[in-house]
């Protein structure tokens, strides 16, 4: 039988995504409570999420026309990894990282925990490690990561950070200039 490297390329980027959020999903977090989520996109799906950074940017925000940019970074993916946190708190009695004195006091404010988002930080930084041992081309993106979160992919506010890879003979995600 004979394969294209299309259809290689295509099937080693799925294995390392799955490998990715394998990663993710058993990296260390605080107390050993896993709220990491994972997801990954491609197709419909994916061209839906840089569909919604187009038109995060489109609301003339000066300081989000940096969705743009990183809407084609995901077009040029060829699979966009999504690591998410879900809301909740370590229950610390000595903490105040979040910058409140107790969760109690966090909690009644809305912030978000800090731990939380350090677990988020662990995760992705396991899954791209995954990218890089497997010479996958890889981006940390917080932009389609909001995107992600604002469209709601669960029934709770879930902080996303997403991760494009590709295996293409240069790195789609390396030579980026702002769009104008």
């Amino acid at each position: 039988m004979r394969y294209d490297s299309d259809e290689m390329e295509r099937q080693a980027i799925l294995a390392t995504a799955a490998r990715m959020r394998a990663a993710a999903r058993t990296a260390p977090k605080a107390k050993g409570v896993d709220n990491i989520l994972t997801m990954v996109l491609t197709g419909e799906e994916k061209k839906a999420l840089a569909e919604k950074m187009r038109e995060v940017a489109a609301t003339g925000n000066p300081a989000v026309q940096f969705f743009l940019r990183d809407a084609d970074n995901v077009d040029a993916a060829q699979a966009l990894v999504l690591i998410g946190a879900k809301p909740a708190r370590a229950g610390l009695t000595v903490c105040g990282f979040c910058g409140f004195d107790s969760c109690a006091s966090a909690d009644a404010s809305g912030a978000r925990c800090a731990f939380n988002m350090i677990d988020l930080g662990i995760a992705v930084g396991s899954a791209v490690s995954v990218a890089a041992d497997d010479r996958v081309d890889s981006r940390v993106l917080y932009s389609a990561g909001k995107a992600a979160q604002l469209m709601q992919y669960e029934d709770f506010d879930v902080v996303w950070l997403a991760i494009p890879i590709a295996a293409y003979g240069k790195s789609p995600f390396f030579d980026r200039k702002p769009k104008k």
